[in-house]
């Protein structure tokens, strides 16, 4: 079982959610960022999330794109992400995930990166521009390292979609979240086609899924 996958786990044991804390590396300058996400795991969070600046923010709001172009314009270099990812790993019990665009792995090599990731004691990727069914290299490459993959789903998306992404998703744990993202996905679609506003009444209805036999053996 992935670190991930325990850390779900044990904090679904105590009757929570996990608790996921994100920071981009580099801000204001590394070794701060570092400290800062060593101090969100020493303060309780479940799993960290870390983002290495990338020079085309697009996906990001405006907060987290004007800290990485200042990362950036402070020399980040994309060693600096596994530097991170080393010491905070060295330094806490909490698994580290990078959340990333592609085209940087792309660019440092996909097998170099997983191998580099995995040797610094990186938990997996979270790959928010990129799905499945186009990345074949690393489906083979995080299977190799025993790195979790954590792909992105959107309301918009088809149910074979959602059922590629459920399977795609590296550990059983995350698995079962993509499951439980599907149920509020379907849930705001349905609202959307009746032309209802998602309001704050509770939604406990559950998605029966063929996935789900396979997810309880």
């Amino acid at each position: 079982m992935s670190a991930v996958a325990t850390a779900i786990d044990a904090a679904r044991a105590e009757g929570r959610g996990a608790l996921i804390g994100y920071l981009p590396i580099g801000y204001p300058d590394l070794q701060t960022s570092i400290e800062a996400a060593v101090t969100l795991a020493e303060a309780g969070v479940d799993i960290l999330e870390l983002g290495p600046p990338y020079s085309d923010p697009v996906m990001d709001g405006p907060v987290i794109q004007e800290a990485t172009n200042a990362a950036l314009q402070a020399g980040f270099r994309m060693r600096d992400t596994f530097t991170a990812v080393r010491e905070v790993s060295a330094r806490t019990d909490v698994p580290v995930l990078v959340m990333t665009y592609w085209n940087p792995v792309v660019q440092y090599g996909v097998s170099r990166y997983a191998d580099d990731l995995s040797a610094a004691g990186g938990a997996g990727l979270i790959t928010p521009d990129i799905t499945p069914d186009a990345a074949s290299d690393w489906l083979a490459e995080s299977t190799r390292t025993g790195l979790d993959r954590v792909f992105l789903a959107a309301p918009s998306s088809t149910d074979a979609r959602l059922e590629m992404i459920v399977r795609s998703n590296a550990s059983r744990e995350v698995r079962m979240k993509q499951l439980e993202l599907r149920a509020d996905i379907l849930r705001e679609r349905e609202l959307k086609n009746l032309g209802v506003q998602r309001s704050n009444v509770p939604y406990s209805a559950k998605v029966k899924d063929p996935l789900s036999s396979s997810l309880t053996e």
